[in-house]
């Protein structure tokens, strides 16, 4: 019988991995746990996230994003501002609901309402 599939990490491809890898950090509270080089970086969140560097990163809409959670939704989406993050949109579908954020690269990512899921 052949293994299942298991996610290890994200990675998200960055201009600048160090200063990518930062802005996640500190929005999760989440420590860098390795930095191999110049061009990639690790989070120590679950799973973890790496940044790794490419001269050109893909064009266009992300086909995979990010989602997360945090106490209130308004005032995750102003700490995430704070950091760096712009504010995009806000879906509402009545009993879930988000806001769409881009971190500093412009990758977009979502905080979702506690309880959502």
């Amino acid at each position: 019988m052949t293994e299942t599939f298991r996610l290890l990490q994200v990675t998200v491809d960055a201009r600048n991995p160090h200063r990518l890898a930062a802005f996640w950090s500190q929005a999760t509270g989440a420590p860098v746990t390795e930095e191999l080089g110049d061009g990639y970086v690790v989070i120590g969140t679950e799973p973890p996230l790496a940044f790794q560097q490419v001269e050109d990163p893909t064009p266009g809409k992300n086909r995979l994003h990010l989602d997360g959670t945090g106490g209130d939704r308004a005032e995750q989406v102003a700490r995430l501002v704070e950091l760096g993050a712009v504010e995009k949109d806000t879906v509402d579908m009545g009993s879930f609901s988000w806001t769409v954020l881009e971190d500093p690269e412009g990758n977009a990512f979502c905080v979702v309402s506690e309880g959502a899921h």
